[in-house]
């Protein structure tokens, strides 16, 4: 609990004490994008090996034709 507080301590004092940061170079700002892009491409990309095929379902054999 108390990293916790020191943690949001140091979010909120930190900018007031450091001087302001120039903007990151716009590669760093595609990082998030290509990892995304990337995530999505694996999550619908097939795997390469088949599924065993479902077996059938079981019959019903009371006499009642349902």
């Amino acid at each position: 609990m108390g990293m916790m507080a020191a943690f949001t301590a140091s979010i909120l004092l930190l900018p007031l004490v450091l001087p302001p940061l120039p903007p990151p170079p716009f590669l760093f700002l595609l990082v998030p994008v290509v990892i995304m892009l990337l995530l999505v491409f694996l999550a619908f990309s097939p795997t390469g090996r088949r599924r065993p095929a479902l077996p059938p379902p079981p019959r019903n054999n009371n006499g009642s034709g349902v």
